[in-house]
């Protein structure tokens, strides 16, 4: 028997002692996406089984821990298993009422004895994604869209993060979030990330990270007297982690880096990932893209409020990629999947829209 039929078979045990009201369950078309990376293990299948008389069949999404460390620094202490917070981030959003698209959740288990290791079920939700490689602007449904509908899928991106920040988190019972050690500011998720850098460089001399990191405690302290109460911060806001259909974001994905701080936070991410996309590898700007400042502008209008100078908030989120990028080096060398001593780890597109960005104003 194959992997996949025992991982199918598994889950169907599983899903039955689960849920009681189904018989007869049946797992099948067990797949895995490309370029899943170092995140938790993605599985798509398909569960079949009766109900109140009636057989029917669903596309479910199966997500496992991944026997490597958590891609992302821990938030929240106690929280080792990025399984966990995943879900436990996605109940509440999805109990909150807000007008965030999610998918249906059908049920975590911190068991490993089940499937080997925690893990839980969505439902799937249909519709396309953008990609990295090769990035959406050359290649895929976002470069072959028409100029209105590039627009409208963008500012629907931006709606759909400024719902996110509009969350009355709190009432969500998102508490759970603010870690113990400091009040959640900039600050703290600047020192989070520091310690991850420090951590994961390993002793190794990152030039354009150190710039970063000094330029950024430096005017950090006053920029976060500036910005936005603290909100949800989806921590990884990007189109790439948004399912699209008809140029419209109908369900938000990745929650491994959600925090509470400061929308600005997300909002820097956002602009940042789209600088990565296109001027940090030279690839040009689509007719209906729209522009940096019309993003803001756009965002603002959605948040109901003036958004201020973003350029350190886009620092900060340069610094965070770069830092993950090295730590996902670091895995891939670790698992030997890449020859010792590349520099890859330090000479990178996120290094190159981070040291962009610190050229962008002195």
């Amino acid at each position: 028997m194959s992997d996949d039929s025992v991982l199918a078979e598994a889950l169907a045990d599983w899903f039955a002692a689960a849920r009681p009201s189904v018989g007869d369950v049946v797992v099948s078309d067990v797949r895995r996406p490309s370029g899943s990376g170092f995140s938790a293990d993605t599985v798509f299948c398909t569960a079949t089984w009766t109900e109140a008389g009636v057989r029917s069949a669903h596309p479910l999404v199966l997500r496992r821990e991944s026997p490597d460390p958590a891609m992302y620094p821990q938030q929240v202490p106690g929280f080792d298993v990025e399984i966990e917070f995943q879900y436990r981030v996605m109940s509440a959003l999805r109990g909150s009422g807000a007008d965030i698209p999610l998918a249906d959740l059908l049920g975590y288990d911190a068991d490993p004895r089940p499937l080997g290791t925690p893990f839980f079920l969505m439902e799937y939700v249909a519709g396309q994604v953008p990609v990295e490689n090769p990035p959406y602007p050359v290649e895929g449904f976002f470069h072959d869209a028409a100029p209105e509908q590039r627009a409208a899928m963008v500012g629907d991106g931006l709606r759909v993060l400024a719902a996110l920040h509009a969350l009355d988190w709190r009432a969500a019972g998102l508490e759970w979030l603010v870690t113990k050690a400091e009040t959640p500011s900039p600050i703290t998720q600047f020192h989070i990330w520091e310690e991850c850098a420090d951590k994961e460089l390993r002793g190794r001399e990152h030039p354009v990270l150190d710039r970063a990191r000094a330029w950024l405690r430096e005017r950090l302290p006053a920029a976060s007297v500036a910005c936005a109460p603290d909100a949800f911060s989806w921590g990884d806001a990007r189109p790439g982690n948004m399912i699209w259909r008809d140029f419209r974001c109908v369900c938000v994905t990745d929650f491994e880096a959600a925090a509470i701080a400061a929308p600005e936070l997300d909002l820097g991410w956002w602009l940042m990932f789209d600088r990565a996309s296109h001027e940090a590898i030279g690839v040009p700007r689509l007719p209906g893209e729209p522009t940096r400042e019309e993003q803001r502008a756009a965002y603002a209008a959605h948040a109901g409020r003036d958004i201020g100078d973003t350029h350190v908030w886009e620092v900060l989120a340069a610094m965070r990629y770069t830092v993950i990028v090295v730590r996902a080096m670091n895995r891939a060398e670790d698992r030997g999947l890449m020859p010792p001593g590349r520099t890859i780890w330090r000479d990178n597109p996120a290094s190159v829209c981070l040291a962009q960005l610190l050229d962008a104003k002195r």
